[in-house]
């Protein structure tokens, strides 16, 4: 296999030093982001045209294939969301399939990897300010959203991008989805839609400037951005390589229909799983209907009904009992019934190694240890722990606050992160 380096307690150590120093728990801390150095950054390339929620950083992912895996071989991500798996699967050779809930993964997937595009960018936003088209999604909300000035601008762009046919629509989607969302009442700094404060600043001060102007300079800066994220991506000398992506799927009713080398995944988070109602406004911008939406939305995790399942764990069940309050109860039960059940029946199909980056949750100030319960639960089914890597989050904490709203004492989320190798037996 590939040779490694860790990194514990600030100290570089050998692979060997550094599972000795953990040999009792099998839990190795290391920093990711420092542990791949050919790839510069976490938001380098198309690993961040978007700003999707909870996104896999691509060092996490790059380290898995190169000690785990070997070119050629297939990986599988069964919740993919921004499809940062297939992105750095192509830097190292491997196949790759990926599925999610989201539709959002098909977009994206397409232009993180498209060869760079020869279009002439003045004659681009030319032809969209020339354009007669018109698109208005089919939101009963739209107006609750937008500006109703704004209205026109935004249908004209859209009915241009709707019209399109050739690489000039994956050259726009993503600009045209960000500008978009600068020009709602939304708050785009945030992972979550909703009217912030600062957002209605942001309306108020446009409306007294050239906002139309705005629009098209914010619009052409977007687009010369994604040009040279695709020019930093193309240093990593990604390969042609065979990929399946299934996007708007419910990996919970869905089986594989061949075997897989290595699944490696991120499930959503324990409490912090609303990836449809965040990113509605592209969806609906995209052309998605307000039903289709919906039921999408009805099949995030912890808010659906999940068949119960046996939970070989302990664990599972001591910390079920510290949970009182049975609303609580039923999102727990539903989160772990939901992954655990994946997990066993996708694990079937696959040949070699389960890596799963979790995050450590609470449940009113009860710390909930999904990685010890994962890894409990799935040596039922064949699988035996190699170790778990303990990475520090250091630019996204998610969710931080010095108190709970919903308890009103002290409360720190989400500060470590955790990748949990098995291996089949």
């Amino acid at each position: 296999m590939w040779p490694r380096e860790e990194y514990i307690q600030g100290e570089l150590l050998s692979e060997e030093e550094g599972l000795k120093e953990s040999c009792f728990s099998k839990r190795v801390d290391l920093l990711f982001r420092h542990a791949i150095p050919e790839i510069p950054s976490t938001t380098y390339g198309t690993f961040s045209i978007y700003k999707y929620p909870a996104k896999f950083i691509p060092q996490v992912i790059a380290y898995v294939l190169k000690k785990y895996t070997k070119p050629g071989m297939r990986v599988f991500d069964p919740f993919a969301g921004y499809g940062t798996v297939g992105i750095v699967a192509r830097v190292y050779g491997n196949e790759y399939e990926m599925w999610d809930l989201n539709p959002l993964l098909e977009v994206i997937h397409e232009v993180a990897i498209m060869k760079m595009p020869k279009v002439d960018i003045d004659v681009l936003i030319k032809d969209i300010r020339n354009s007669k088209n018109e698109f208005y999604p089919r939101w009963s909300n739209l107006n609750y959203w937008f500006p109703q000035e704004f209205l026109p601008l935004l249908s004209k762009a859209w009915g241009f991008f709707h019209s399109l046919k050739d690489e000039r629509r994956s050259l726009l989607v993503i600009p045209l989805i960000n500008v978009t969302r600068y020009f709602s009442w939304g708050d785009e700094k945030v992972h979550k839609l909703y009217k912030s404060k600062y957002a209605k600043r942001k309306i108020e001060e446009l409306l007294k400037s050239d906002w139309e102007g705005k629009f098209y300079d914010m619009l052409e800066k977007e687009i010369w951005r994604l040009l040279r994220k695709i020019g930093e991506y193309k240093v990593l000398k990604p390969r042609d390589v065979k990929y399946h992506i299934r996007a708007g799927v419910d990996s919970l009713e869905e089986n594989l229909t061949q075997e897989v080398d290595l699944l490696i995944t991120s499930p959503p988070y324990l409490q912090a799983q609303e990836y449809i109602r965040s990113t509605k406004l592209e969806l609906f911008w995209l052309g998605y209907g307000e039903d289709y939406i919906k039921e999408l939305t009805k099949k995030e995790l912890p808010y659906r009904d999940v068949a119960e399942i046996k939970v070989h764990s302990e664990k599972f069940y001591k910390y079920r009992e510290q949970i009182k309050e049975k609303h609580l109860r039923v999102l727990y039960d539903r989160y772990f019934y939901a992954i655990l059940g994946v997990f066993a029946r996708l694990g079937e199909k696959v040949r070699e190694y389960m890596c799963i980056f979790l995050g450590p949750a609470k449940i009113r100030n009860v710390s909930i240890p999904i990685d010890e319960i994962v890894v409990e639960h799935l040596k039922s089914f064949g699988w035996t722990h190699e170790v778990t890597y303990i990475d520090r989050i250091v630019g996204r904490v998610m969710f931080e606050t010095s108190i709970n709203p919903a308890s009103g004492v002290e409360d720190s989320r989400i500060k470590t992160e955790h990748l949990v190798v098995l291996k089949r037996e």
